[in-house]
């Protein structure tokens, strides 16, 4: 690599803010709180980053993803703007040309 280009790469310890749950990985990103943590060696001090949501708290990784009903959306919308499934007596169809 060449020197003096590449960002300082370093052991940060990130923090779910929802479930609390940290976990210990590499990144670039910087933060003035720290926490001791212990990686087998001995406790050390690393930088602590609190994020919103990681794959402990995230929806699709807990399998507590939010099912959406289609039909019963499109169902809605028809009955918000109007469109209904029977027609008035007399009115010609859709696409049939007037007299």
């Amino acid at each position: 690599m060449k020197p003096g280009i590449h960002p300082d790469y370093h052991p940060v310890v990130f923090q779910d803010a929802n479930t609390g749950a940290m976990f210990l990985t590499r990144s670039t990103a910087t933060s003035d709180r720290t926490i001791e943590w212990d990686s087998g060696s001995g406790p050390r001090t690393y930088p602590l980053i609190v994020v919103e949501i990681s794959s402990d708290s995230h929806p699709a990784w807990t399998g507590q993803r939010r099912i959406v009903d289609s039909a019963g959306q499109v169902e809605k919308f028809h009955r918000r703007y109007g469109r209904s499934t029977s027609k008035a007596p007399g009115s010609p169809s859709p696409g049939t040309p007037s007299s």
